[in-house]
């Protein structure tokens, strides 16, 4: 989710969870100082470069939020939020497999769990995996580090067993309420924290033509685009993805991962 705000799709998660347990500064080169391109990651880097447990976590995440992308000053992330969801995740799936796009899906914990199948054919289809929390609680921000570690890692473990021992790489806080204890908690268990420059507000649901338009007249902001594929019909979200896909290839970019 891009915002802060109640939405009461989240009050179920956050109930079902409780019973089963930024901008870059620079629009030509989509990078911050913090978020330099990594030179070594390009179109033939693995969707999931690391391997789960130690060797994953010994490596150096940065704690900065990510928002560049590892295809250069020409890439482009799609990021899609808040599932698995049994109707949507396979449809936005098909969309990608048909244009040849990778993206990052950012999943709350309880939901992978639920659906380890949708889990394990994203990870199949090379796309990479991100941790959402358990609850996609947007006051995240002003909750004591007990309550953040648990939140981010319970997730973290919830995503890695659905998808058969693959971890994932980032880390987004819901609503963007990062913290440096949760910046610094993620990249210590190899997730580099995520951002987003476009918001493509698919979430309201204000219909397939807004929803591009809006990708459209925000791509000068940075490379990282946020969809959904939960919370709600997604149709309008595969329907734009549908038209935003070719476009963007049109324009000359490359679609990639954000940067680690």
């Amino acid at each position: 989710m891009a915002r802060r705000g109640g939405r009461g799709w989240y009050g179920q998660v956050a109930a079902a969870a409780m019973g089963v347990t930024a901008v870059a500064v620079a629009a030509s080169l989509w990078t911050s100082p913090s978020d330099p391109v990594d030179g070594s990651a390009g179109a033939g880097a693995s969707a999931h470069p690391a391997a789960p447990g130690a060797a994953r976590k010994a490596a150096e995440v940065s704690v900065e939020i990510a928002h560049a992308s590892d295809r250069g000053a020409r890439g482009v992330n799609i990021t899609i939020d808040d599932g698995p969801d049994p109707v949507w995740t396979p449809r936005v799936l098909q969309v990608l497999e048909e244009y040849g796009v990778k993206a990052t899906f950012c999943m709350i914990g309880p939901q992978a769990q639920a659906h380890p199948d949708l889990v394990r054919a994203v990870v199949a289809a090379g796309h990479r995996l991100c941790d959402h929390t358990v609850s996609h609680d947007v006051t995240m921000d002003t909750k004591s580090e007990a309550y953040q570690s648990r939140q981010i890692l319970d997730a973290e473990r919830m995503i890695t067993e659905a998808s058969g021992g693959v971890p994932p790489l980032y880390y987004r806080a819901p609503g963007g309420a990062f913290t440096p204890y949760s910046r610094k908690l993620a990249a210590s268990h190899g997730m580099r924290p995520l951002g987003w420059n476009v918001d493509s507000k698919d979430f309201e649901r204000p219909g397939t033509s807004a929803i591009v338009a809006t990708v459209k007249d925000e791509m000068p902001n940075g490379p990282t685009i946020l969809f959904h594929d939960a919370g709600g019909d997604r149709s309008e979200t595969v329907a734009a993805l549908r038209e935003v896909l070719p476009w963007l290839k049109e324009q000359g970019y490359a679609f990639g991962f954000p940067v680690r």
